[in-house]
């Protein structure tokens, strides 16, 4: 997998081509391309990506969990929700880019290069694996026996999204415009391949509001993968349809839906 956080992107590219949200096909190389593309926007990933709900975040991970893996850490966004007296985080993240914004906001957590397929950490060493933003980039029929590999018995596998809530009317046409200019990324979140030696998968969502400027919704957009690839001119114009969009609707906040999964071994 390449690098994560909100709304399903990032990640290494599965071994067949997906479909966007409109039915077009994407090829192996748009989905690279994507993928790989966090690096080069890790400022606005940082300014404008959403955290994450404490509320979601106690769903996620058990209190008694010592050792925490963020797999896909990118900026550290779920990293900080994570944060709990006498638990160890350690974080995977694949974009070095992204590792390097990551050490500058979290300068205290251990941050290594790897991936889902191949996390470098010993088998059996902990207690929690979290996959932000990124599970549905990830090849699972190598991610989740690599993710057993290092979980200890009785550990847990956590997948977790931001979602925009589509549902206010502001944010659906944010979304049409996104969609006019690029095909987002095939969303399969793949959490139903999670399969043995995990048990069964569990869901909760959480709906939440967070606040947020014009700029920092500006920057949430620039951060997008399939925002990132397009070209400078077609990005430019998207952005100024959405400042034009948010220069009228003011919202002041971004509501979302935190999508939750979770599975023990």
């Amino acid at each position: 997998m390449t690098s994560a956080n909100e709304q399903g992107e990032r990640g290494e590219r599965v071994e067949q081509d997906g479909w966007d949200q409109q039915g077009h096909q994407q090829s192996q190389r748009d989905r690279s391309r994507q993928a790989g593309s966090f690096g080069a926007a890790a400022g606005a990933y940082e300014r404008g990506r959403p955290p994450y709900p404490p509320e979601a975040s106690a769903w996620l991970v058990p209190g008694t969990a010592r050792t925490v893996v963020d797999l896909g850490a990118g900026t550290g966004k779920l990293t900080r929700a994570l944060r709990a007296p006498g638990r160890e985080l350690v974080a995977v993240e694949p974009s070095d880019g992204m590792r390097e914004e990551f050490a500058r906001v979290l300068p205290g957590v251990r941050a290594l290069a790897g991936t889902a397929e191949a996390i470098p950490l010993p088998d059996a060493s902990a207690d929690a694996v979290v996959c932000a933003q990124a599970w549905h980039w990830v090849d699972p029929d190598r991610a989740v026996p690599e993710a057993a590999r290092v979980l200890r018995p009785g550990g847990r596998l956590a997948l977790v999204w931001n979602n925009r809530d589509e549902s206010v009317p502001w944010v659906a046409e944010l979304g049409r415009i996104l969609r006019e200019y690029a095909a987002p990324p095939a969303e399969d979140r793949q959490a139903d391949r999670i399969g043995a030696p995990f048990g069964p998968v569990e869901r909760r969502d959480f709906r939440w509001r967070h606040p947020m400027t014009d700029a920092e919704i500006v920057d949430m957009v620039t951060s997008r993968s399939y925002v990132i690839t397009l070209a400078p001119a077609v990005r430019d114009a998207l952005l100024d349809r959405v400042r034009a969009l948010l220069a009228v609707e003011r919202p002041g906040e971004m509501p979302y839906v935190t999508e939750c999964h979770r599975a023990g071994r």
